[in-house]
């Protein structure tokens, strides 16, 4: 029997039941008036096992449907739009496969690892120009980045020309970020792509210049063979003297500790920079101290729930996605300058429409530090 949304409702699958797609579901299931979940899906035997135990556990949830093929939940009669929540290497082929089956995509970030790909996303979504195609760039979504937003454009700081940002998780001793890394592209084309796109965010319609990369190994010796680091750190010089800092880390020892600062001609804003769980602090004598999150969905849980709301509602309403799809190619690009940087030894250069400038070539150049 094909699943009819209720007046109002918009009939979404979620594709990938890891941490993101487990979350995304619950959060579609309480938080997204507009949002009928019907269907969701995984390869993975432990998800699957998971899903086929929540779903069936109340009567709300029983006529949810799980599948362990994207390619058969995607012809599912009734679906009309697919929340991709995948491992980043097959975001881009879920997305085109799903808008090929006409359905609206709302796809995690990145697009794509790889630039061409991202841009066959984009062109499609072009093409198709009915559909709603976005990508999930959340933190944009978040409620103090949009207030620091906010005051930017009223001229709080004056001018805005410098962002530092950074996004740095807790150390993970389970094995899971290694496999991980390993299909979600370097440290700065996943762990750094949010800083990266606050940068766009605040600094305006920027264009880069040059960018310049470092990094080193910590803690995951592993990261050598796939060409990685744990910590890296990162810098953009934009066209016109505007310029960005980013420092991305998966070592942590405190919890997730991602902070931004907007500095203007007349001002600073800062985000977050003393990270904290609630507003608990604990008095002693060894000082005041406060709890941090262990990871990204207790700092963005409500993000992630104002950005399916907004996407949903652009269904709805036949409006623009919240944010255009093509803003993520400008991340992407500036991300893979960054890893070419790391690797190469040498600073990236981009004309003033934002073209790779060809970098001679380096011979057994690298900016990783720690690794022989």
């Amino acid at each position: 029997m094909s699943p009819t949304a209720p007046y109002g409702k918009i009939n979404i699958a979620v594709a990938g039941l890891g941490r993101m797609g487990k979350r995304h579901a619950k959060t579609l299931l309480y938080r997204v008036p507009h949002a009928n979940l019907v269907a969701v899906c995984s390869n993975d035997a432990k998800e699957l096992e998971w899903a086929r135990e929540f779903f069936k556990s109340d009567e709300k949830k029983t006529e949810i449907k799980v599948f362990d093929s994207y390619a058969e939940m995607i012809e599912l009669p009734g679906l009309q739009a697919v929340w991709v929540s995948t491992s980043t290497n097959v975001h881009a082929p879920f997305t085109l496969q799903a808008i090929a089956k006409n359905l609206h995509v709302l796809c995690e970030k990145p697009i794509s690892q790889r630039l061409e790909e991202a841009r066959a996303v984009v062109d499609a979504a072009k093409a198709n120009s009915h559909l709603k195609v976005m990508a999930g760039y959340s933190r944009r979504f978040d409620a103090s980045y949009r207030d620091a937003k906010d005051k930017v454009d009223k001229g709080v700081i004056g001018k805005p020309f410098l962002v530092r940002s950074q996004t740095c998780d807790l150390l993970d001793e389970t094995g899971f970020f290694v496999r991980y890394a390993a299909k979600n592209g370097g440290v700065f084309v996943d762990c750094c792509i949010h800083d990266i796109d606050l940068s766009l965010y605040y600094l305006g319609d920027v264009i880069p210049k040059a960018v310049w990369a470092i990094g080193t190994i910590t803690h995951h010796p592993e990261l050598e063979a796939l060409n990685d680091v744990d910590n890296g750190i990162g810098m953009v010089e934009y066209w016109d003297g505007k310029l960005a800092y980013f420092y991305c880390s998966r070592t942590q020892a405190h919890g997730h500790d991602v902070a931004t600062e907007i500095t203007g001609t007349s001002g600073k804003i800062s985000v977050n920079v003393h990270p904290r769980s609630n507003n608990v602090l604990v008095s002693g004598s060894h000082g005041i101290t406060n709890e941090v999150q262990p990871e990204y969905w207790e700092r963005f849980e409500d993000a992630f729930a104002t950005e399916a709301n907004e996407y949903l509602e652009s269904i709805i309403q036949d409006k623009p996605v919240p944010l255009p799809l093509e803003l993520g190619i400008r991340s992407l690009e500036i991300g893979w300058a960054l890893q070419d940087a790391l690797l190469s030894g040498q600073t990236q250069q981009f004309d003033r429409q934002g073209r790779r400038v060809p970098a001679p070539p380096a011979a057994n150049a690298t900016n990783i530090k720690g690794k022989a």
